[in-house]
């Protein structure tokens, strides 16, 4: 079997897996989706159960969630809810709907720019980051579609990506940048335009996978002006990330625009782009070509970076972590220098969890 090495990798991290933060976070949701999405492709129980397990230990009776403060106002947190709103279809506790409702509760009063674009934190005032879009546009369309009026909350997704599209699109380079700060008093943001100064390839890969997860959900109101609106942006962005791909591994660079001596392939962001390509090739957003670089970045991401040792399989080459302004008392200016200097890791969720997620993919297409 060709990707044997990957399954057996993926069942090894989740029967090790521990709570990233042992709190609620995003990391975990990465997780969780990888592992969501292989249980509907293959029925296989044990990825539900993995799922299953995880909600049961961080809900309480009263839908409290461990961890989860709604006053940071954090974007983050409402990743993991993607998955806790399909997994309400199956296991449809009370406690889940309440879980639920309060993330939602976040969304109705969270802080939002001047445009009408959600703050990326309250720590963070007046500034959307890349990484945000996929954190909450997902769940809030789903939850939408369920319980509210959704052409309304529908046009407020939309409207988010388009000011996105309006503000963070570079036209030359066919690329997003990272943040946008609307006040422009942040030192790292551009004091014209607000923006941050580089092109951040796992900020792009978090907006490429918010877009096809959001056209996924609205499939069915397939040629309407909201699912066109989105369809447009997500293939323009596709076309502009192939200018980018390496041609012998099929990977893209941490800072994607530059192919420099101290820049490296990096894992999360290809893997991100793999899961992006594969499955707006099947949703018929993207033409075959997609299908073909899909897999080639998954191949040699694989290629390159799962790697055995002593017996243990780890996969390699993920950026840490990465964002802007003020963290643990350092400063993060949006430089290419400063995005080098950040941890390179293994066996990060945010790289493992697009690996589960593209490789979902390719079993679907397969």
């Amino acid at each position: 079997m060709k990707y044997e090495k990957v399954e057996r990798f993926i069942n090894e991290y989740l029967s090790s897996y521990k709570p990233y933060k042992g709190r609620w976070c995003y990391e975990d949701g990465c997780v969780l989706k990888g592992s969501w999405d292989l249980y509907r492709v293959t029925g296989n129980q044990r990825y539900l159960d993995f799922v299953s397990s995880y909600f049961e230990n961080f809900i309480d009776e009263q839908g409290n969630v461990k961890g989860y403060n709604l006053e940071n106002y954090a974007l983050d947190d409402i990743c993991p809810a993607s998955v806790l709103i399909d997994f309400y279809e199956i296991e449809k506790k009370e406690k889940y709907r309440k879980a639920l409702d309060l993330f939602y509760k976040q969304i109705i009063s969270h802080p939002r720019t001047k445009i009408g674009n959600f703050w990326h934190k309250k720590i963070y005032p007046n500034q959307i980051w890349l990484d945000g879009l996929y954190m909450v546009m997902p769940f809030y369309t789903k939850y939408a579609k369920k319980f509210l009026n959704f052409e309304e909350a529908l046009k407020d997704i939309v409207n988010q990506f388009l000011n996105v599209r309006k503000y963070m699109w570079d036209e030359k380079k066919k690329l997003y940048y990272h943040g946008y700060d609307e006040s422009r008093v942040q030192e790292w943001a551009d004091k014209i335009t607000g923006l941050s100064k580089s092109f951040w390839a796992r900020a792009q890969g978090w907006f490429m996978m918010a877009l096809v997860d959001v056209l996924d959900a609205i499939t069915d109101i397939d040629k309407s002006q909201y699912f066109n609106s989105l369809a447009d942006i997500f293939v323009e962005a596709a076309y502009g990330l192939i200018n980018y791909q390496d041609e012998e591994t099929g990977m893209w660079y941490q800072v994607i625009d530059q192919v420099r001596p101290d820049n490296y392939l990096e894992t999360s962001a290809t893997l991100m782009f793999a899961y992006s390509f594969l499955k707006g090739f099947r949703l018929g957003l993207l033409g075959s070509e997609f299908k073909d670089r899909g897999l080639k970045a998954f191949d040699g991401t694989v290629k390159k970076y799962l790697v055995e040792k002593d017996g243990k399989l780890s996969l390699h080459g993920i950026c840490s972590v990465a964002g802007l302004g003020w963290y643990e008392n350092r400063y993060r200016d949006g430089s290419y220098k400063y995005y080098l200097s950040e941890k390179v890791v293994s066996d990060d969720p945010k790289g493992v969890g697009p690996l589960m997620m593209a490789y979902s993919e390719l079993l679907n297409i397969s």
